[in-house]
């Protein structure tokens, strides 16, 4: 399997273009003195940038947009702080106005200078096996995105870690997804969006952080939204759980970036960093936790993540660390998503443990939820990634389409060749080709 995904990746052809500003270099991120004279959701300021994003896409089929355009926009941080983020809309060729995917790219980088608003443009210099794609931070799901504007769907993608990039924040991530679809709705007609648009949210790992978090605060902070759906794959809903399991294996250094991420937003446990990271230890920490995901995945590779701190395993018990991931990183103890969920995760993810989506589930469909839950017996956290979301992206397009959803909740028992005829339809036949290679023809 992992010589097919090679092979795809590597007939990935670059696309020489001018890379655009970092955004830690370019003015047009800066948050405004008056952030909080605005409200949830206003427009700060707004750009167009170039339509010709093949590389961010990154596969052997073409995929071209009309055009792009980012919005700056306020939203809330963890501390109900006013704080801006960003979020990048495409329009495809033609579209069909009426409808809106909000997805959110797992780029799981406590770096701004990986935030999809960069990546979306940036130049893909070389390629590498695995998740990521090297300095664009592109993902491997990422031919969704193409898929979804091959449909004429109208697709936006948030920078939801905020300008301070907290990854794995749960409340910063949930709260800029929700005013992200928030500025679109009220931006977007200006540019050819519908002004009454059916639309949904949709992730998957990092993405499914911002997206599941988004469904379970909308209820409170965003009522007026009304999501068709939301559809979210390889979630991770106890950020401490996951800490443990990616221990000692090849995604450690997501533990570095995550950590990092969780003490920018909350000083207390940036303190404790400080305090109890060993100092022959922390040029390492640092070089995975300031570099994007396929950076942090080599330096941090095979690490025994206690080994960085003065107590080892104990150092993570201290009440500082306890506090901050049960509430910016355990999902669940807020409210209950009111729109349909589709949730789908591999039985044997080793980034986050399916017992975990397991409870998560069955205590939102005890209050209420209306839950599709697929539970995938064949694969890991890459292969669910699209064998997954190839399901996903039908249900999505049934949601568009505006197909009722039971009451209730399903689970259901899947394998990777599970696949309805009608998702190769949603898919397009080049990009389900495309996935099938990488899959090493498991998709059926």
């Amino acid at each position: 399997m992992w010589s097919n995904i090679l092979s795809a990746v590597l007939a990935i052809a670059a696309i020489v273009t001018a890379d655009p500003l970092l955004p830690s270099q370019d003015a047009w991120y800066d948050q405004p003195e008056d952030i909080a004279s605005y409200a949830p959701g206003d427009l700060i300021r707004f750009r167009q940038i170039p339509a010709d994003l093949q590389p961010f896409f990154s596969i052997p089929v073409e995929v071209t947009t009309k055009a792009a355009y980012q919005y700056l926009f306020r939203t809330t941080d963890s501390l109900g702080d006013p704080v801006a983020a960003v979020v990048t809309l495409l329009e495809p060729h033609n579209s069909d106005p009426t409808k809106l995917v909000g997805y959110q790219a797992p780029y799981d980088s406590a770096s701004l200078d990986c935030s999809p608003s960069y990546t979306v443009q940036a130049r893909t210099d070389n390629a590498l096996v695995g998740f990521p794609l090297p300095k664009t931070n592109t993902s491997i799901d990422i031919p969704f995105i193409g898929a979804a504007l091959n449909r004429g769907w109208w697709v936006l993608t948030t920078d939801y870690e905020g300008l301070e990039a907290q990854f794995t924040v749960g409340l910063q991530s949930g709260h800029a997804t929700l005013d992200s679809m928030r500025v679109v709705l009220r931006e977007g007609p200006k540019v050819g969006l519908s002004t009454d648009p059916r639309y949904a949210l949709w992730g998957y790992s990092g993405g499914a952080l911002a997206s599941g978090w988004a469904a379970e605060l909308q209820p409170t902070y965003a009522p007026e939204l009304d999501f068709a759906g939301v559809a979210i794959g390889g979630l991770t809903p106890n950020v401490s759980s996951v800490l443990q399991t990616i221990n000692k294996g090849a995604n450690t250094g997501l533990a570095f970036s995550g950590i990092y991420g969780q003490a920018k937003a909350f000083q207390n446990l940036s303190d404790w960093l400080d305090q109890n990271l060993l100092p022959e230890k922390a040029d390492k920490f640092w070089a995975a936790a300031n570099g994007c995901l396929s950076e942090a995945k080599e330096v941090g590779s095979d690490e025994d993540m206690y080994s960085y701190f003065a107590k080892g395993e104990a150092s993570f018990y201290d009440p500082e660390p306890q506090s901050i991931f049960k509430w910016s990183g355990q999902m669940g103890i807020r409210d209950t998503p009111t729109m349909p969920l589709f949730v789908y995760k591999a039985v044997a993810d080793e980034i986050s443990p399916v017992e975990d989506t397991d409870t998560l589930v069955k205590q939102y469909c005890a209050q209420g939820a209306r839950i599709e839950y697929h539970r995938d017996w064949v694969g890991v956290h890459l292969t669910e990634a699209i064998a997954g979301s190839a399901s996903a992206m039908h249900w999505i397009s049934e949601r568009l389409n505006g197909d009722a959803v039971d009451d209730g909740c399903r689970t259901k028992q899947v394998v990777l060749t599970e696949l309805d005829p009608a998702t190769i339809l949603t898919l397009g036949e080049e990009v389900f080709a495309f996935l099938q290679t990488i899959l090493g023809g498991m998709l059926g």
